[in-house]
């Protein structure tokens, strides 16, 4: 397998069923993650770290 980002080879890492791949050149690494896109809206940094830091 071939690097996206500098074209270096990759290596791949699993445990269990989880696997992925990284470059040991570039320090890519292919992370798959599962995510749900919560509204449409889209919020504002400043909007993002007032929300943290209220909670």
């Amino acid at each position: 397998m071939e690097c996206p980002r500098c074209q270096g080879s990759l290596e791949e890492y699993s445990l269990g069923d989880v696997s992925t791949v990284t470059c040991p050149h570039c320090n890519f690494a292919d992370v798959p993650v599962d995510h749900v896109q919560e509204g449409e809206e889209t919020e504002s940094w400043r909007d993002a770290f007032n929300r943290f830091y209220e909670q």
